[in-house]
This record gives structure tokens, C-alpha cells and sequence, in this order.
């Protein structure tokens, strides 16, 4: 070897850990289970709406469909054993949300992203320091290389008692009974370099 090695940690700070993986969006038409996953339903050149959750696909006569619950319906169903309505969506009018591949530093790019129109596109992780707003959001806490996802930000940043900046954050089942009963979610506090906007 005539050259100096290449440092692995060039591009990132020692305190920062690395991104979470992006989201994948697939066809429902794929074999993917659906039962609890994140969806979004559409048509392309039209538009695409988030914040649904997927039942096991239903075959009715020749075709194939999705029961789909709004995301808050979906919870208050898994978490309080109640029956909720689901609109039956043609599946190949559905998309699930998956987690892909780690991108590689060369494919990492910023400015103008334009994107197709065929399918629904989803943003790489956005650290949530680089944000205007986080409260509400889907949030990603990465901590010892482990992803922790289906977690909502309830508040904006601010200095906690350490001295960090910091985002409290809850996962999302309690995020929901906190809007269909008033009980307030456990929160824990997370430095922002160790979370992302999903």
C-alpha cells in the first residue's frame, strides 16, 4: 500500500451516531405482511395520505383488498380490544412503509430532490436539530447502534437540566390514548443528536 488509509469517521462526529435506516416504500401487491404496518394509499399522478395502518389483505370475488384504519384507529383497537371500521382499499391502491437499506455516503445528497410520481416517496431521516418543528412528529431515538422506532416528539427542544438540548419523546400507543382518553403519556427525555424526524 503506497497511500495513507481512509478514516472511517471522517464525515461524522465522534458524539454523533450514525442515521437511521431510511424508510422503503413497496407495493402491497409484494409479498410483505401487512397485519400492523404502516401504509399509504393513492394513486399515482393524483396523491398519496399517510397515517394508516394495514389489516391482513381480504379476497373478495376476484379481487384483492386492504382493510385500512387511520393510524389513531388502529391503536385505540390493539390497545383497548375494540372493534373500529376499515374501508376495504384495492391493494394495488396500497404502500407499506418498510425500513431499507442504509444508503451509502456517496449517495447522501442535499438540495432539490425531484421524485416520480408513480409511487409515493418518502425523505431520508432528518436529524431533529436540523428541524423547524418536532412536536407531533414520527421520531427515530438511536442509541447503541439499536433503532428505536413508532415514537412521537411532544415537545419542541430545549435545555434540560444537564445542560443538553433536548426533545421529550413517547411511543406512539401512548401519544394516541393521550387524544381518545386525556391520560398523559410517560415521556423520556433524549438529547437531540440522538434522534431523528422519520
Amino acid at each position: 500500500m503506497t497511500g495513507p488509509l481512509p478514516d472511517p469517521f471522517a464525515d461524522q462526529p465522534d458524539w454523533a451516531p450514525r442515521p437511521p435506516r431510511p424508510l422503503a416504500i413497496v407495493p402491497a401487491t409484494a409479498q410483505v405482511e401487512l397485519r400492523g404496518r404502516r401504509v399509504l394509499v393513492g394513486l399515482p399522478g393524483l396523491g398519496w395520505r399517510g397515517d394508516l395502518r394495514a389489516d391482513d389483505r381480504v379476497v373478495q370475488g376476484a379481487r384483492t383488498y386492504v382493510p385500512v384504519i387511520p393510524e389513531h384507529e388502529w391503536y385505540r383497537a390493539e390497545a383497548e380490544q375494540v372493534e373500529v371500521f376499515a374501508p376495504l382499499v384495492p391493494v394495488d391502491r396500497v404502500w407499506v412503509e418498510t425500513v431499507g437499506d442504509r444508503p451509502r455516503l456517496d449517495e447522501t445528497r442535499s438540495g432539490i430532490r425531484l421524485v416520480s410520481l408513480d409511487g409515493p416517496a418518502h425523505r431520508s431521516p432528518t436529524p431533529v436539530f436540523e428541524a423547524d418543528a418536532v412536536t407531533g412528529r414520527r421520531v427515530v431515538h438511536v442509541e447503541g447502534g439499536l433503532e428505536h422506532r413508532d415514537l412521537r416528539a411532544v415537545t419542541e427542544t430545549y435545555s434540560g437540566a444537564e445542560g443538553d438540548i433536548c426533545v421529550r419523546i413517547t411511543p406512539e400507543v401512548e401519544w394516541y390514548r393521550w387524544a381518545w382518553r386525556g391520560q398523559s403519556p410517560t415521556t423520556l427525555e433524549v438529547p437531540v443528536h440522538l434522534l431523528w424526524i422519520e
